[in-house]
């Protein structure tokens, strides 16, 4: 047979087979999605995205800081500026490079997480990423039970049920926080969700771990913790703060003048110098 026609007769198998392993593709990926294999996958995808967010928001505080010292470096030269405001230029940009590198940081340690978390998608047979959450949750509420059941462990440790001590009532909150965020995971569950009810649970597990730790010190079975190492939380804890306001405060700023620019500008673009 002339090749030419036989290519001709069977030109269309090609492009039937390469859309068939396409359609393939796209049908496991879509069977693992809805049976939530890829959770843990995608939340780490998810969470990767919100840090390049920060991060770019971040690196363009930082570019308003640098312009700002030059500015008011400028004035101060022009005698226009006290020396005062030079100084504290060059803290704020100071403070918004330990930002930018910070935001750096997170996005190098959550590219680590997603490959970990591919590397991590189980088996067919294997409990799936939500199925772990329910039981590390479940685990905890057991945790936390025995001290509100066990008549023994209550006369010894009287201060894992009482909601008076910052401990107990941080658990507390933490543990509602942690229920409602399973809620949210009924039916098909979005990164996003899984991602916040993930963050729920760990922070559930560190609720109870500092509830039961300061109880066992009222008791003389558990060391205080130093008050450096308290004062030092608090001040990271601070420090996260102060970042996400100040990056908020960067985007709305640069939100607004983007506004400007574009009530300036003739849809046309005629108002081009």
């Amino acid at each position: 047979m002339d090749p030419f026609l036989l290519v001709a007769e069977w030109w269309w198998l090609a492009p039937t087979a390469a859309a068939g392993v396409t359609a393939g593709a796209i049908g496991v990926r879509r069977r693992n999605t809805r049976s939530g294999r890829r959770l843990e996958y995608d939340a780490a995808r998810h969470d990767l995205r919100e840090a390049q967010q920060r991060a770019v928001v971040r690196r363009t505080a930082l570019k308003v800081a640098r312009a700002d010292l030059a500015r008011v470096s400028a004035e101060r030269a022009a005698q226009r500026a006290s020396a005062e405001q030079v100084a504290g230029a060059r803290r704020m940009l100071k403070e918004r490079e330990r930002d930018a590198r910070a935001a750096a940081a997170d996005v190098r340690a959550r590219r680590v997480r997603v490959n970990a978390a591919r590397a991590a998608i189980p088996a067919g047979s294997a409990p799936r990423p939500l199925e772990r959450l329910y039981a590390e949750h479940d685990a905890v509420t057991a945790r936390w039970m025995r001290y509100e059941t066990d008549t023994a462990l209550q006369i010894t440790y009287p201060e894992m049920t009482d909601v008076k001590r910052p401990e107990t009532a941080a658990y507390l909150r933490a543990a509602g926080a942690a229920v409602e965020a399973r809620r949210q995971t009924t039916g098909r569950v979005t990164a996003a969700e899984y991602a916040a009810y993930r963050d729920a649970v760990a922070e559930l597990e560190r609720a109870f771990e500092a509830a039961e730790h300061a109880a066992k010190v009222q008791t003389g079975e558990a060391p205080p913790t130093p008050a450096w190492q308290d004062a030092a939380q608090d001040m990271l804890h601070r420090s996260a703060e102060a970042i996400d306001r100040a990056a908020g405060a960067a985007a709305s700023a640069l939100a607004a003048w983007n506004s400007r620019r574009g009530k300036g500008t003739p849809p046309d673009g005629s108002g081009q110098r």
